[in-house]
This record gives structure tokens, sequence and C-alpha cells, in this order.
């Protein structure tokens, strides 16, 4: 008798509440304010909860909207250069050493030393509330890694009976990319893309921390950590954390849509 798996959107139920019964659990016990003070570092989700309703999301959404707009140019420039570059190797193979040594070495560099090296050489935002290139080039460049090496395993699984009837017809390497190997990449590309959206996001807010804005989430988040305000703080981090699973799931909605053929994504 086959034991019958528990909807996806069950267990990610169950998760969240075992997620907030551990926070609430550690906020009352573990992280609980020091002797002679009101500071709590871990507020409950109830009082969490209770600043995003009385604050309104229209305060956090002027700042949250400066970060996006970061996030997404820094997905779209780090993810197509990453893309141009495991294309190339496909075409011209000696490259492929160099590419990946590229990848691994912006994977391995420091964000905060590169940060500081960003905001002198390309600066912050030019006006108000206008995206910074420092957060920019940080988002971009925390995608780059992952979105290379998908996109390189993704090529390499290609069907080599396919390959071989692109080359009998007389197609060179460049139709093999793009009638055979682009097909073949496009679910382990999809997954690069998903995984690349909340870091993308992260490398954005690392990048506003290098003062490189005037409004936007980090710039919220040193404020209100000064202020020592931990209920908005944490509404920060909760608010962050939504952008990041909506994005996350739309590029997974995307993937369903484009790639319908893979096994376990279709209904029986």
């Amino acid at each position: 008798m086959r034991r019958r798996r528990l909807p996806g959107w069950l267990t990610g139920l169950i998760g969240l509440v075992v997620l907030i019964a551990a926070w609430w659990v550690f906020s009352l016990t573990v992280f609980t304010p020091a002797p002679g003070t009101d500071f709590t570092p871990v507020p409950t989700p109830l009082a969490v909860l209770q600043t995003l309703i009385a604050d309104g999301l229209a305060p956090y959404w002027q700042v949250f909207q400066v970060t996006i707009t970061e996030a997404l140019i820094g997905f779209a420039w780090g993810n197509g250069i990453a893309l141009l570059l495991a294309s190339t190797v496909l075409l011209l193979p000696k490259l492929e050493t160099v590419v990946t040594q590229i990848a691994v070495v912006t994977y391995c560099l420091p964000i905060v030393a590169i940060g500081g090296i960003a905001i002198v050489i390309l600066g912050g935002a030019k006006r108000a509330g206008d995206p910074s290139a420092t957060a920019i080039f940080l988002a971009a460049l925390a995608v780059f890694f992952t979105t290379v090496v998908g996109a390189l395993l993704g090529f390499r699984s290609a069907d080599p009976a396919s390959l071989d009837v692109v080359r009998v017809f007389g197609g060179n390497r460049y139709t093999q990319l793009v009638k055979v190997r682009l097909i073949a990449a496009l679910p382990a590309i999809l997954n690069a893309l998903q995984i690349a959206v909340p870091t993308a996001f992260l490398g954005a807010v690392l990048g506003e921390y290098m003062g490189a804005t005037d409004r936007s989430v980090g710039i919220l988040l040193i404020r209100l950590q000064g202020n020592l305000d931990s209920e908005r703080v944490w509404a920060v981090f909760l608010l962050c954390a939504a952008v990041a699973l909506v994005g996350y799931a739309v590029v997974g909605m995307l993937a369903r849509l484009v790639t319908p053929w893979i096994a376990g994504r279709s209904r029986a």
C-alpha cells in the first residue's frame, strides 16, 4: 500500500507554524530583556505583527521599492552576463577554465571589501530615492556564480544523440546550442535563476549598508538598530523574507510553465 505524500502547501504551512512557535519560545525564554531595561533583542511574533499593523505597509513600501529596483536591475545584469559567458564556453570550449575561475573568484570575494571599493568607484544614488549603483553591482555579483554553474551544468546535460543529429545535418556548435543545449539547460537555468532571486535582494541590501543611499531597506535597518527599535527591525526582516519568497515563487511558477516536461511537475 502506497503512502500518500503531504501536499506541498501543507508541508510549507507546517514548517511555518513550527518556525513561528520556535521563534515565540526563544523570545520568551532565551532572549529576554536584560535586568533593568525594557529592550528585547528578539520580540515575540505578536509584538512584531502589532507593530506592522499599527505602522501600515505604506512607510515600508517607500524604502522597499528602492531596494527591489536595485535587486531587479542587478538580477538582470548579473544573470545576463553569467548566461552570456556560459554560452561562450560552448562555442569556445578553451574558455571554460577561465570562466569557471572568474565565477569562483566572484563567489569567494569578501562582500564587505568589495562593497567598500565599489562605493568609491561607482558611488551611491545620484538623487534621493534613486537606486544605488553600488547596491546594483553587489546584487549582480551575488547571483553571478550560481547562474554560471547552473547554466554550464544544464548545457552539458544535452542528449548526445540529439547533438549528433544536428552535427550530421551540418549544424555547428551554435546550432547545437540553440536547437539542443538551450532546451536541455532550461530546467537548470531556471532553477539557478530561482535561487538568484533572494540572493540578489540580499546583495542589494548589503550594498545599501555601505551608505550608498538615503532611502532604502539597508539604511532603514541601520537607523532602527541605532534606535534599539527591535520590533520594527524584525518587521523589516519579515518583509524582506516575504519579498524574497514572492520573487522565488514567481520564478518557480515561470519554471513550471516553461518546462512542463520535467518529471514531477505534471499531475498524474
